[in-house]
């Protein structure tokens, strides 16, 4: 069975770091895209960064250069390294895999940055 779990989420001040990852078990995290999403109240959940089979990397604008996503295929973990973090990241954050036809979602971790 898929299974994504989401982990490191806090709370930080403004300018601080978090480092949050994605264990996944069912699956081989190398082998397919996983993304990290987000969503605040109110608002649509959005792609905040996602990593390819082959590596390629894709960022929101809105974390580009503050944000590095990153895969540790032996420890089949996807992680999302938050850097210079800011009120508006402030969100519920899910680890999205997706395989073949289908995407699978993480429970979630809270994001919190306070001013």
């Amino acid at each position: 069975q898929v299974q994504l779990v989401e982990s490191g989420g806090g709370l930080v001040q403004a300018g601080g770091s978090l480092r949050l990852s994605c264990a996944a078990s069912g699956l081989t995290v190398g082998w397919y895209y996983v993304g990290w999403f987000r969503q605040a109240p109110g608002k649509q959940r959005e792609l905040v960064a996602g990593i390819s089979s082959g590596g390629n990397l894709d960022y929101a604008d809105s974390v580009k250069g503050r944000f590095t996503i990153s895969r540790d295929n032996a420890g089949n973990t996807v992680y999302l390294q938050m850097n210079s973090l800011k009120p508006e990241d402030t969100a519920v954050y899910y680890c999205n895999a997706i395989v073949l036809l289908n995407k699978y979602w993480g429970q979630g971790t809270q994001v919190t940055v306070s001013s």
